[in-house]
């Protein structure tokens, strides 16, 4: 995510029932992401319980993997090799962030599914600080086809595969391409981009990596 150069904004996030389309669209963007309506899902410790044999990952009724939260993050197209730690939401509604001493940190937004589970998981990340690029500077830099790898804590280790990387407006962004529950696993990188302008907004744009998952294996 994206962060001021004197002191940037936290991002704000959309949460979404995660059995149903969101109750509303886009309302305004600040920092990384909407604000938008509707319950979140958070994955409790139970969740987290590994769940995998050792040679074969746990899959859930639905499709997919069943919940464990993601603890590593390679994106090996941009050099990407970072820790993972769960987000959930600032008391003013915004997706909390990792600190910005932590730039090399990533944040799995809480209120959605892990990744491998059906739906959309949405991992975050400071794309630069005022003492330099973070976690995700890179990201704009991947291509279709490019692969990132989600290692979670029953130590199964997820591999998407990059469908499209593409920027928008912050009051435009594509809600229903980034929450929900529904569907094959897919995953969201996401960050700022685009022109600094300042203020509450910092970054004029987010830039967001949508991938699919195409496979899953316990090394």
């Amino acid at each position: 995510m994206a962060t001021s150069r004197a002191s940037r904004p936290a991002a704000r996030a959309a949460r979404r029932s995660p059995w149903s389309v969101p109750l509303a669209v886009v309302l305004v963007l600040v920092g990384v992401f909407a604000t938008g309506a509707g319950l979140g899902r958070t994955v409790g410790p139970l969740d987290w319980t590994p769940t995998a044999t050792a040679d074969r990952p746990a899959r859930s009724a639905r499709g997919g993997l069943v919940a464990s939260r993601p603890v590593r993050l390679a994106v090996p197209a941009i050099e990407v090799s970072a820790p993972v730690e769960p987000v959930g939401q600032a008391r003013d509604g915004s997706i909390a962030v990792p600190p910005l001493e932590r730039v090399e940190e990533t944040g799995w937004y809480d209120h959605g599914p892990t990744p491998g589970e059906p739906g959309f998981a949405v991992i975050v990340g400071h794309v630069d600080t005022k003492s330099g690029p973070s976690v995700f500077y890179d990201l704009h830099r991947l291509r279709p086809g490019d692969t990132i790898e989600v290692t979670r804590a029953d130590h199964t280790v997820v591999v998407f595969q990059v469908d499209s990387v593409e920027r928008f407006p912050k009051d435009q962004l594509p809600a229903d391409r980034v929450y929900g529950a529904d569907g094959p696993p897919r995953l969201r990188l996401i960050t700022c981009g685009g022109d600094w302008v300042g203020g509450r907004t910092g970054y004029a744009d987010n830039v967001i990596a949508f991938a699919t998952m195409t496979t899953s294996h316990i090394p």
